[in-house]
């Protein structure tokens, strides 16, 4: 699939005020500074469709975008370590949990995970609620490229093991780098065969 039309719908904090849910949609997610909106920029070949910052937790709402006319995709607020006072992250973590659990056309939600980084407890109590709440997810290992091929091999190797401590399998994965586009082909390709099997 090719990312031909890439349109900046709608930013709310309010699950109810999305837009109409009669597309299929996919959402991204990660812990602050994963390199999420340089992700979302790279798969949609807009240099600046997400807006990039060197700052944690700059993502504060839900951001509707819509792609080809035909899906959504939604950048999310980061979870897990952000500079803001915990009231705010505890309204911006209700906000998530709302979106996510009562989004009814949410087919597939990419948790991004830096591939530099062994296993961080957010990440994996997070994976863990969505396997509880049964939310469809898929994981997106970034910057790769910032690792040799051995090193990376070992990271995720050590990642599976981590999490075959509490998963009897392994959520479907991707391997991505926005840097060298490594991971766009797969992951869009993910995106049309789901659509396409509905």
């Amino acid at each position: 699939m090719e990312i031909k039309e890439a349109e900046f719908l709608m930013s709310n904090s309010d699950v109810r005020k999305c837009p109409a849910s009669d597309r299929p949609e996919y959402a991204f997610i990660g812990r602050s500074n994963v390199g999420k909106s340089s992700l979302i920029n790279m798969l949609t070949n807009k240099k600046s469709l997400a807006k990039i910052s060197g700052k944690p937790g700059k993502t504060r709402l839900i951001n509707h975008f819509l792609i080809n006319n035909y899906w959504y995709l939604v950048d999310l607020p980061g979870y897990g370590y952000a500079q803001v006072p915990k009231a705010e992250r505890l309204k911006w973590e209700n906000m998530l949990r709302n979106y996510i659990l009562k989004r009814e056309n949410l087919y597939c939600l990419f948790v991004l995970i830096d591939s530099r980084h062994p296993a961080q407890q957010a990440d994996l109590e997070f994976m863990e609620w969505l396997g509880v709440s049964e939310i469809p997810f898929n994981i997106i290992f970034t910057k790769t490229d910032k690792l040799k091929p051995s090193e990376l091999e070992a990271n995720l190797k050590a990642y599976e093991t981590k999490m075959f401590e509490t998963w009897e399998q392994m959520p479907g994965y991707f391997i991505s780098s926005s840097e060298t586009g490594v991971g766009k082909t797969e992951i869009l390709g993910f995106i049309e065969d789901v659509n396409k099997s509905q």
